[in-house]
C-alpha cells in the first residue's frame, strides 16, 4: 500500500531533499498535499512532477496565478491559514514538517492531528512550542521524529536506553569558519565572512548561527525537550570534519558514534523507509578521510555563546522563546550591517539581565497566543537595545 505523505514546506531545501527521497521509489508514496509560502513557480513544478492532491500557496497573493497554472490537472489548490484538516479528510502515513520559523508551529500542530508520524525540521517549533506538541502527539497518538542530523543520531543511538545507562550526550559542532580566527579580529567580521561555511552552503541566518555556535545551543535544549535525559549530561565538541553527528558514551564502558555524509537525505530517507531503506546512494568516505578526523574542546572565549546552555537549564521554561526570537532580530541586524558579529551574544546576555526578563521567561506559554506574546516581547526589547 503507498504510503500517505504532505510535505510542508516543499521548496525549501528539507522539502526538495524529502521529494528526492521520494522520487526515487515514486510508486510507494502517494502525495496528498504540498505546501510553499512565496516559491509558486517551484510549487508548481513539483505538484505536477509528483502528482500531487493538494497544493497550499501561503502568500494569498499568489493564489490566483497557482489556481490558474494548474486549472487543466486535477490538483486542487488552497491559500492562506487554512488547517489541514480541511483539506485532509484521511489519516496521513507521513507528514515532513519543514516550514521555517514560528511560522511552522500551527501547521505542526495541525499535522499531528491527521498524521501517523510526524517528522519535524524546524528548530523553532521545537524550541518554543514542545510542551504543545507533546499535549498533542499523546492525544492524537502520532509519532514524532527529529530529522536534524544530531537529534536524529542521538534517537538511533539510544533507542531502548534509559538515562541511568547513559554517561555523557556529545553534540558535534564544525567550529564553523572561524575557529581558527584569532580572538581579537572576530570583532572585525562582516556578514559576507560569517555566511561562508567551510563545509557546506546554507542560508544566511544558520550560517551566522553556526559561525556563534548559537545553532548548537539551540540543538542542545531541542534535545533536553525530545529526549528523557538529564539535561547536564549533554556536551558541546567540535569536529571540522562534520561526518560524526552525536557520540554517546555509556556507563558500561562503551562509546557509540553514528558517521555518515553530511546529507540530509540519509535521516530523512531513513525515517520515511525505516523496515526497507536501500534509497539512497550516499557518497562513500575514504579511509584516507576518516584518518584525519578529529575532535577539539570548544574555546568558550572565542564562542561565548555555549555559556547559555547553563542559563537556559537555570532559567524560566519560556526562557528559549525569548533567546530565539532575540536572536533572530539580532542576526536580521548582523546581516543588514547594523550591529558588529561580536553584538549578538553581547546583546543577547544583556536580555537576560534585563528586568523584565524573568517575568516572561517564568510566564507559562499554554498556547501558541501566549508565545506570540513571548516573542513579540523579546524582539521589541532586542531592537530598542540596539537602536540606543
Amino acid at each position: 500500500m503507498r504510503k500517505k505523505i504532505a510535505i510542508l514546506g516543499s521548496t525549501g531545501s528539507i522539502g526538495k531533499s524529502t521529494l528526492d527521497v521520494i522520487s526515487k521509489n515514486r510508486k510507494n508514496f502517494d502525495i496528498v498535499l504540498l505546501s510553499a509560502n512565496n516559491n509558486y513557480k517551484k510549487l508548481i513544478q513539483q505538484a505536477k512532477k509528483f502528482k500531487a492532491r493538494n497544493v497550499i500557496i501561503k502568500n494569498e497573493l499568489h493564489y490566483q496565478k497557482v489556481k490558474k497554472l494548474l486549472k487543466k490537472t486535477k490538483i486542487k489548490v488552497f491559500s492562506g491559514d487554512i488547517p489541514l484538516s480541511s483539506i485532509i479528510s484521511e489519516k496521513l502515513d507521513f507528514t515532513m514538517s519543514a516550514i521555517v520559523g514560528l511560522a511552522g508551529l500551527q501547521p505542526t500542530v495541525d499535522a499531528i492531528k491527521v498524521s501517523k508520524t510526524v517528522a519535524l525540521a524546524n528548530k523553532e517549533t521545537i524550541i518554543c512550542g514542545w510542551h504543545i506538541l507533546k499535549k498533542l502527539k499523546n492525544k492524537y497518538r502520532t509519532e514524532i521524529l527529529p530529522v536534524d542530523s544530531e537529534h536524529f543520531s542521538i534517537m538511533e543511538l539510544t533507542q531502548n536506553t534509559k538515562d541511568d545507562e547513559i554517561e555523557e550526550i556529545i553534540i558535534t559542532a564544525s567550529g564553523g569558519p572561524f575557529l581558527h580566527t584569532p580572538l581579537k579580529k572576530l570583532n572585525f567580521i562582516t556578514a559576507s565572512q560569517a555566511i561562508k561555511h567551510p563545509n557546506w552552503k546554507m542560508g544566511k541566518k544558520i550560517s551566522v548561527d553556526s559561525a556563534n555556535l548559537m545553532n548548537k545551543v539551540f540543538e542542545v535544549i531541542e534535545a533536553h525537550k525530545l529526549f528523557k535525559f538529564n539535561r547536564r549530561k549533554y556536551r558541546i565538541i567540535i569536529h571540522p570534519q562534520s561526518y560524526v553527528h552525536s557520540i554517546i558514551r555509556f556507563k558500561n564502558g562503551l562509546t557509540k558514534m553514528i558517521l555518515y555524509n553530511s546529507d540530509m537525505k540519509i535521516p530523512i530517507s531513513n525515517i520515511l523507509n525505516k523496515k526497507n531503506n536501500k534509497f539512497i546512494n550516499s557518497k562513500r568516505i575514504e579511509s584516507r578521510i576518516l584518518n584525519k578526523i578529529n575532535f577539539l574542546e570548544v574555546d568558550k572565549k572565542k564562542f561565548p555563546s555555549v555559556k547559555f546552555i547553563d542559563k537556559f537549564i537555570n532559567s524560566g521554561s519560556s526562557s528559549p522563546i525569548i533567546i530565539n526570537a532575540s536572536n533572530e532580530v539580532l542576526v536580521d541586524l548582523f546581516l543588514k550591517g547594523k550591529i558588529r558579529y561580536l553584538d549578538i551574544v553581547s546583546t543577547i546576555n544583556m536580555i537576560f539581565k534585563d528586568k523584565e526578563f524573568n517575568k516572561y521567561a517564568r510566564r507559562k506559554a499554554k498556547s501558541i497566543k501566549d508565545i506570540k506574546i513571548i516573542d513579540n516581547w523579546a524582539r521589541l526589547k532586542t531592537i530598542n537595545m540596539c537602536v540606543r
